[in-house]
C-alpha cells in the first residue's frame, strides 16, 4: 500500500500547510512523529505560522516540479495514488498518533501542576514556621524588657524609700529646733511661722510612683505599681502579658478605659506619661469588653 508523504499526512490530519512544512524543516525531516511533537509543543507560539526562508525544491516532502532541479522523479514517472480506503486508514493512524501525543502532553502538564502545588504547600509551611519563630522572638524580647523594667522599678522604689527617710530626718530636725524653745506664746504668734512648715510637704510633694488597678472583663483585676513618668503603653503591655488566655486562642490588643469620668484612651495616649494623664498617685482602669463580631 502506497504511503502518503509526511507533509501530506500532516495536512490530512488538519494542520495548515505552512505550519506542517515549518515543523518538518525544524525537525530535520526526521519523520511525522517528530514533526507532530514540534507542532503540539509550539502550537501556542505567536510566530508559529510565520514562514521560513527555504530554498526551492525538496521542501519537506514536496517533490520538485519539472522546472526545479533535483534528484526527484521526473514528470513522466508520476506518483502512486492512494485509494480512498487507504487514505482513510492512514488518516486514522495519524489521528490516533495525535491523540496519543495529546494524552502524553496532558499527563505531563498534570505532573507539573502537582509539583507546583507541592512546592506551594512546602513554601507555605516554611512561612508558617518562620512566622511562629518571629512571634516567639517578640514574646521573648517583651519578657526581657519587662524584667528590665521590673529591675528599674525596684531601684526606683529604693530611691523613694531613701528620699522619704531623708525627708523624715530633715523634718524632725527642723521641727525639733523651732517648736521646743517657744511652748508658751502660741496665741501671740500670728500663725504663719507654724503654718509655713506644715504647708511645705504639699508644695514639694511629687509622686514618683503610681498604683494602677486594672479590671478585666471576666471580673478579675490586676494591680501593679508603675513609675509616674512611665507611658500608658507600659500598663497595656503589663495587662497583655498577665491576662489569661481568651476562649478561641486569639489575643486582641487591650483597650483601656478610665473609671470615672469614663474615657477611652487612644493610641496617642499610649505614648503619654501616667503623670500627664492624671493617673498619679493611683487610678482604676477598665479593659473594654470585646464586641462580638
Amino acid at each position: 500500500m502506497a504511503e502518503l508523504t509526511a507533509l501530506e499526512s500532516l495536512i490530512e490530519m488538519g494542520f495548515p500547510r505552512g505550519r506542517a512544512e515549518k515543523a518538518l524543516t525544524l525537525t530535520g525531516n526526521q519523520g511525522i512523529e517528530a514533526a507532530m511533537d514540534w507542532l503540539m509543543e509550539h502550537e501556542d507560539d505567536p510566530d508559529v505560522d510565520e514562514p521560513l526562508a527555504t530554498p526551492l525544491g525538496h521542501i519537506l516532502g514536496r517533490e520538485p516540479t519539472p522546472s526545479e532541479p533535483g534528484p526527484g522523479p521526473t514528470a513522466g514517472e508520476g506518483k502512486p495514488v492512494l485509494s480512498e480506503e487507504e487514505r482513510q486508514e492512514q488518516t486514522k493512524r495519524m489521528l490516533e498518533l495525535v491523540a496519543q501525543k495529546q494524552r502524553e502532553r496532558e499527563e505531563r502538564e498534570e505532573r507539573e501542576a502537582l509539583e507546583r502545588e507541592r512546592q506551594r504547600r512546602r513554601q507555605g509551611q516554611e512561612l508558617t514556621v518562620a512566622r511562629q519563630r518571629l512571634q516567639e522572638d517578640e514574646m521573648r524580647r517583651a519578657a526581657e524588657e519587662r524584667r528590665r523594667e521590673k529591675a528599674e522599678e525596684l531601684a526606683a522604689r529604693q530611691r523613694v524609700r531613701e528620699k522619704i527617710e531623708r525627708d523624715k530626718a530633715e523634718r524632725a530636725k527642723k521641727y525639733g529646733g523651732t517648736v521646743g524653745p517657744q511652748p508658751s506664746p502660741p496665741a501671740t504668734e500670728p500663725g504663719p511661722v507654724p503654718s509655713s512648715p506644715s504647708q511645705e510637704p504639699p508644695t514639694k510633694r511629687e509622686y514618683d510612683q503610681c498604683r494602677i488597678q486594672v479590671r478585666l472583663p471576666d471580673g478579675t483585676s490586676l494591680t501593679q505599681t508603675f513609675r509616674a513618668r512611665e507611658q500608658l503603653a507600659a500598663v497595656r503591655l503589663y495587662v497583655e502579658l498577665h491576662r489569661g488566655e481568651e476562649p478561641g486562642g486569639g489575643q486582641d490588643p487591650v483597650q483601656l478605659l478610665s473609671g470615672f469620668p469614663r474615657r477611652a484612651f487612644s493610641e496617642a495616649d499610649m505614648e503619654r506619661p501616667l503623670q500627664e494623664l492624671g493617673l498619679v498617685p493611683s487610678a482604676v482602669l477598665i479593659v473594654a469588653k470585646k464586641c462580638p463580631g
